[in-house]
């Protein structure tokens, strides 16, 4: 299965790879658990466009999530490796900082800036076409103003 939505721009979708035995109980199955769509062509318009023009620019949604995560590893508090970041999607730990993944992830909510908790200590931060290196740099701010707050509560 591949989505198209991730990463590729789309607003919904997937496509689905296989044999016509495999594709054919794949409907089957979609069905049952009460999915699929009537009259589907804008969408699958969307999805055309996504396969065709977005992997040209994915190199953007990785030159910002290495950016990110350099940005995110100056950061007291904050243990990642931007070596080792090498697609769209980063985890960095927070457990120096005192808070929990759970706390970060939500006062990073409350200013817009959109994490998920993985672990108790770790937090996942994806870049996609709707992520520039703009919000990328408010986001690395954000979460230092954060860290910054939580400081002085280790001492």
């Amino acid at each position: 299965m591949f989505c198209l939505s991730k990463g590729l721009g789309a607003p919904v979708g997937s496509m689905v790879v296989g044999s016509k035995d495999f594709i054919e109980e794949a409907r089957l199955v979609r069905k049952m658990l009460g999915g699929g769509m009537r009259q589907a062509g804008i969408l699958a318009g969307a999805g055309l466009v996504a396969l065709e023009e977005s992997p040209k620019r994915l190199y953007i949604d990785h030159e910002n999530a290495r950016f990110l995560a350099q940005g995110l590893a100056e950061i007291p508090g904050v243990k990642i490796d931007p070596a080792k970041v090498t697609t769209n999607i980063l985890f960095f730990d927070i457990v120096a900082s005192g808070l929990t993944a759970q706390e970060v992830s939500k006062r990073l909510a409350a200013q817009r800036v959109l994490a998920n908790p993985t672990s108790a200590s770790t937090i996942r931060m994806v870049t996609h076409f709707d992520v520039d290196r703009a919000g990328c740099e408010r986001a690395i701010i954000t979460v230092r103003d954060i860290l910054a707050v939580a400081q002085p509560a280790r001492a």
